[in-house]
């Protein structure tokens, strides 16, 4: 019986030992994996490891970018019967420490020095921790710390081990069990500290099986490992799919080249976090501000027909031709038969936009503790304001205490959940058999399910106006110059922002109209970037109901980052932090101030620190016709 990983693993190898499972890009050039050869690096580390002494009940963490090695080597624990944890590769120190103290890690897969650097900064504060194995030697002969080892050195171990135990690796795998706990995945903590959600090997394929009968993959479908690996969803498709479908799994060579490996390789299938999604229609705008004046009006003509025909369910044929076949090709998105977004609420504006060019968009929702996703849209019935419907009939999902809008907490169960959290952490979410996802949602009259935004992120106004921040939000993300937005209001007379400008954007932007600058706080500060982005948020006013429009916004003086804890490591916003960090600011905006000086000191990763002064300028965003136009 198929139910762990390892055993889909030593089946695939066994029937299509010839076929390609993995590519990875290095130096430039794509390197094919056969499932022989899978199988047959997987079991190396899994014999190198047992050799260290690592076994059933131990737990393997892994940290860096989304690697074949990362891969086989999570495969590899599950094996010798140890469980799995990845860390986020721009995770920092105290990050790295408290997950590895939380898992009870005994050993760490790191890809390089970076990460090395982060193990070993941690002192004697892990005395569980007895093996770092390192995949990159580069700059590690400086190092001498008696956990260190070499991947290729655990390799070879292994190699060796099974040739003088041929049967082991086979007995090892034969001996896994679809109910222990195979992955420990961290939830997304937007509140506090993330938890452990611990997995079992057989909930996890049993729900991928669910997800491809909605959603079909086989050998044929290609697909690039873009978002982090410890993110339960990239889980699903690069070892779940991967291994149940034989869906090809791609690795690019750098974040850097992403866009350019992945348009190279033209995926059949694609999963896009918002942010993403939003970040490329942002860049495919901002390219268009730079085009000439024909090709902006060719830009703007297939936008046009293109969205007309999306109102109308159809497709233009003249917008394909004359813009949107082009620009699918520049972005990889050629051969895509299915595209998603999950994670968190993508604004309609940017669904819209892939829509109507020709992107077979759809929208999924879960959380990590029902093994993520586990709605989606049916093809022919893509609803941008709606996250679809369940996979199957066994997946239940219900809204409690609904308002007389049906309006309520979105409560799910299904038979692949979690296996609670690692530690006996408190689970106040879990009632009888439920999760309660603290999510604010309605099902629309199609029956497919909305989600308005986190409870606890519903706000109203001191007037009695309910607004959902993340709404209005993602339709100032949707502005090529705007990377991040914090709406306020809640309690208040009326509603502001904190806009972040999308730098490299905005910087092309002053450049082009000779607007000097030298730093984001500098260029955030200028009069000129203040009246874009008054614009900007003009026409998003324009489309908001009165109560619902930003009055007042101010530019932020940085980037909000995960480093400042301000964002999650998968990019949602803590508002917590947010209200806490910049409540100066905040009560300056509702206190009516015209500006607000700023001295603070910003602290970088690698230890250094920059005194920032400025003075944020408060600018009015009444929605009158003349800026909206």
């Amino acid at each position: 019986m198929t139910d762990t990983l390892p055993k889909l693993l030593v089946r695939n190898a066994a029937a299509h030992g010839g076929e390609v499972a993995l590519r990875e890009k290095e130096f430039g050039i794509w390197r094919a994996i056969t499932w022989a050869e899978y199988a047959a690096r997987t079991r190396a580390i899994a014999l190198g490891l047992r050799g260290l002494g690592l076994g059933v009940g131990d737990v393997v963490a892994l940290i860096g970018d989304n690697r074949p090695d990362w891969v086989m080597g999570e495969i590899a624990a599950h094996a010798i019967g140890a469980r799995s944890i990845g860390i986020y590769r721009d995770a920092l120190d105290e990050e790295v420490g408290y997950l590895l103290e939380a898992s009870g890690a005994a050993a760490v897969i790191a890809e390089d020095e970076e990460q090395v650097d982060k193990l070993l900064n941690l002192g004697d504060r892990l005395p569980g921790l007895r093996h770092i194995v390192f995949a990159d030697p580069r700059g590690m002969r400086k190092h001498d710390d008696p956990r260190l080892l070499p991947l290729a050195d655990l390799v070879r171990a292994g190699d060796a081990a099974h040739a003088a135990e041929p049967g082991a690796w086979e007995a090892m795998v034969a001996a896994t069990r679809g109910d222990d706990v195979a992955v420990l995945c961290t939830t997304s903590g937007t509140t506090a500290q993330p938890k452990l959600a611990m997995l079992t090997g057989g909930a996890l394929i049993r729900h991928c099986e669910a997800y491809l009968a909605a959603d079909p993959k086989g050998p044929e479908d290609e697909y690039v490992s873009v978002l982090p690996l410890p993110w339960i969803m990239e889980q699903i498709y690069v070892l779940g799919w991967g291994l149940i479908a034989r869906m090809k799994v791609n690795f690019v060579e750098e974040p850097e080249t992403m866009m350019a490996d992945f348009r190279e390789i033209g995926p059949t299938f694609v999963l896009f976090a918002p942010r993403l999604w939003e970040q490329i229609a942002a860049e495919v705008r901002a390219r268009v501000l730079d085009a000439s004046p024909l090709k902006q009006r060719m830009f703007a003509l297939g936008m046009k027909l293109g969205l007309a025909a999306l109102e109308k369910g159809q497709r233009s044929a003249l917008a394909d031709a004359i813009l949107f076949r082009a620009l699918r090709d520049r972005l990889g998105f050629t051969n895509l038969r299915s595209a998603a977004t999950g994670g968190a609420a993508l604004g309609p504006e940017t669904f819209r936009f892939f829509l109507a060019m020709g992107v077979p968009m759809r929208q999924l929702y879960g959380q990590t503790e029902l093994l993520g996703a586990y709605t989606l849209h049916r093809p022919g019935a893509v609803d941008f304001d709606t996250v679809g419907v369940p996979f199957n009939d066994g997946i239940t999902v219900r809204i409690e205490a609904p308002d007389p809008n049906g309006v309520g907490e979105i409560v799910a169960s299904h038979p692949n959940m979690f296996a609670g959290y690692l530690g006996g952490a408190a689970n106040p979410e879990m009632r009888d058999g439920w999760l309660h996802t603290g999510d604010a949602g309605y099902f629309h009259p199609t029956g497919q399910l909305v989600v308005i935004d986190r409870i606890r992120d519903m706000a109203t106004t001191s007037r009695g106006d309910r607004f959902s921040p993340q709404y209005i939000e993602n339709k100032l993300k949707f502005c090529p110059y705007v990377a991040e937005a914090v709406v306020l209001g809640d309690g208040r007379p009326h509603l502001a922002a904190m806009i972040c400008i999308r730098f490299p954007i905005v910087g092309k932007w002053a450049e082009r109209n000779r607007i000097a600058f030298t730093t984001y706080t500098d260029l955030s500060a200028r009069p000129e970037v203040l009246a874009l982005l008054r614009g900007e948020v003009a026409k998003v006013n324009v489309t908001l109901p009165p109560a619902q429009r930003i009055r007042d916004f101010i530019l932020l003086y940085k980037e909000l980052d995960a480093d400042d804890e301000e964002l999650t490591r998968t990019r949602k916003v803590r508002r917590g932090v947010i209200n806490r960090k910049y409540a100066d600011i905040i009560e300056a905006i509702y206190a009516g101030d015209t500006s607000i000086p700023v001295d603070t000191t910003i602290a970088f990763q690698d230890g250094t620190s920059q005194r920032i002064r400025t003075m944020l300028r408060v600018v009015s965003a009444q929605a009158d016709a003349a800026l909206a136009a």
